[in-house]
């Protein structure tokens, strides 16, 4: 028999994320980000979605906030809320039909793209990645996941997070640019997807700052709920 492999360091500990009604947990492999995916958020950053195919960016799987608060990261002072539908994959591809791509999806969320608003416009302005202003620590809360084959596959319904009792965000999902199937088949052009993907799939308009000691609460009607502190 071959020796069980050993490391020069320890191996890091995976990403779990939980799902509703189950003991086992869902491995997270990477996790992708859809920029600018509804219409009025487009309009609300300066931008004309009419004219934009869909683009992409990466966080990391350990920025994802699976249970806690979320702490107010280092180097900004303007930090952003960004509510978005959560797709998790069971199988991938590349270049995946359009109409195969709910295929490979195993179930649903609601989670909470944090953003430096300040060092992303810099990095904006001298035509940098977005990375120090997307994917910092914990950046992405996420909720329970849903099993596709509890919650369907939702293409419309409400989407929104409220700051400290009050309504920030709300938009529906057929508000999306790009729906879910499309958003999967354009990825797959560029990457190879594969089981364990997680994609978030945009915002809707008011995105907003927040402060330490924010209550944030928000969901996707009909999917899931996540509620935290800003600390």
């Amino acid at each position: 028999m071959n020796a069980p492999l050993t490391t020069v360091i320890p191996s890091p500990a995976p990403v779990l994320l939980p799902i509703e009604g189950e003991t086992a947990f869902f491995p997270v492999r990477r996790v992708y980000c859809v920029g600018r995916n509804y219409a009025d958020h487009a309009i609300e950053m300066g931008h004309d979605p009419s004219r934009e195919p869909p683009f992409f960016f990466q966080k990391n799987p350990d920025n994802l906030l699976v249970s806690g608060d979320f702490p107010y990261p280092p180097l900004s002072s303007d930090v952003h809320h960004e509510v978005e539908l959560v797709v998790a994959l069971r199988s991938g591809g590349a270049d995946i039909p359009v109409e195969q791509a709910l295929d490979c999806v195993y179930g649903y969320g609601v989670g909470i793209d944090f953003t430096r608003r300040d060092l992303q416009g810099e990095a904006k302005k001298l035509g940098r990645p977005w990375e120090i202003g997307k994917a910092f620590e914990h950046s992405a809360p996420v909720s329970t996941l849903v099993p596709a084959t509890h919650a369907g596959h939702p293409d419309k319904g409400g989407i929104w997070l409220m700051r400290n009792g009050e309504a920030a965000q709300r938009g529906d999902l057929s508000q999306m640019i790009w729906k879910v199937p499309e958003i999967i088949a354009e990825l797959s052009k560029l990457f190879t997807l594969a089981p364990g993907d997680v994609i978030m799939t945009g915002t809707p308009a008011g995105v907003g700052p927040v402060a330490r000691g924010d209550r944030i609460s928000c969901a996707v009607d009909g999917v899931a709920t996540l509620t935290l502190k800003v600390i």
